[in-house]
């Protein structure tokens, strides 16, 4: 299994996620969709809609193991080698390390290089919020903020779910954050709907994140940014975040650039107050988005060696 599962960090580090290839989330996002579009209707009570909403969250969750568990075992019934290979590249689909770092560079190259415009644009295909009013330095910490968080639920959760259940488990976990992602905001249409799915991924993602903490530290270790800002932004402001997992890396991450975090910001149309993370020491600037994709790059190696020893430990002991 370690091996496998190196082979899949390896890959995802080479390919990152290119949009004509295969890829089981997306075919998680528009079972999702099909369903969303039938059960979260205005015209449905707020009960219905909860009842509804907790159905779609345990009906994707099980169609994907299923679906994983089926395609799996009839691959390895007609030959072991293809068995493994799909096994390699199921596990390659649940990480999202390259693909992260490259969103977050073509934000940084259109703040940089391009027009605000253009750069807003490109930061709104990687948050929820709105963009059309950011300035360049909202740009930036939405991209920050964006890789910092999702270092956790793109590399690590993912990671720890394939040495722990092998990508029945890894695919099983981007159920539960895609879901999350499509249906789980506080906005009128999708809190009653999205309520049970947005708890879910704050439970699963609950252990993640604390190792995301952990990992990013001995990040800005490595990468000599600042460690001590790190350990300190990050202990004292880990929990002020309206998710109980997010301010975790972003705090870590506040710290070690020396900069501010959080704050206001509108999604889906409606006003949503976040507390602020980190103090500002320094301005904040759009190569900051290189430094925090060279933290998370570092933070999941560190990760795979230190994870990789914890199932080698286990084994061991049982």
């Amino acid at each position: 299994m370690i091996l496998l599962v190196l082979l899949a960090f390896l890959l995802d580090l080479i390919l990152g996620d290119p949009y004509s290839w295969p890829h089981p989330v997306k075919a998680i996002g528009n079972f999702i969709t099909f369903f969303q579009k039938r059960w979260n209707k205005p015209v449905f009570s707020e009960t219905k809609r909860r009842r509804l909403g907790i159905y779609l969250w345990f009906l994707t969750i099980a169609s994907t193991a299923f679906c994983a568990i089926v395609v799996l075992k009839l691959a390895y019934l007609l030959h072991p080698l293809i068995g493994t290979v799909l096994y390699v590249y199921l596990s390659y689909t649940t990480l999202a390390a390259k693909s992260l770092a490259s969103e977050a560079k073509k934000v940084y190259q259109c703040t940089a290089f391009g027009t605000l415009e253009e750069a807003r644009y490109q930061v709104s295909m990687i948050v929820g919020r709105s963009t059309e009013e950011l300035t360049e330095e909202d740009i930036t910490k939405a991209a920050i903020e964006t890789v910092a968080e999702n270092t956790t639920d793109g590399v690590i959760a993912p990671l720890m779910c394939l040495l722990i259940g092998g990508p029945v488990l890894a695919l099983a976990y981007k159920a539960v954050n895609t879901l999350d992602s499509m249906v789980g905001y506080l906005t009128p249409k999708y809190k009653a709907f999205g309520w049970f799915s947005a708890k879910m991924d704050d439970w699963v993602n609950w252990v993640p994140a604390r190792f995301t903490w952990v990992f990013l530290l001995l990040a800005a270790v490595v990468n000599r940014m600042d460690p001590i800002g790190a350990l300190k932004i990050g202990w004292r402001d880990r929990r002020k975040h309206k998710s109980p997992n997010s301010g975790f890396p972003e705090a870590v991450t506040a710290g070690a650039l020396g900069i501010q975090l959080g704050g206001t910001h509108t999604y889906h149309g409606t006003q949503v107050v976040k507390p602020t993370i980190g103090d500002p020491n320094r301005r904040v600037s759009v190569n900051m988005i290189l430094k925090t994709n060279r933290l998370m790059y570092t933070a999941s190696l560190v990760g795979l060696v230190i994870l990789i020893l914890l199932r080698l430990l286990i084994e061991t002991i049982t």
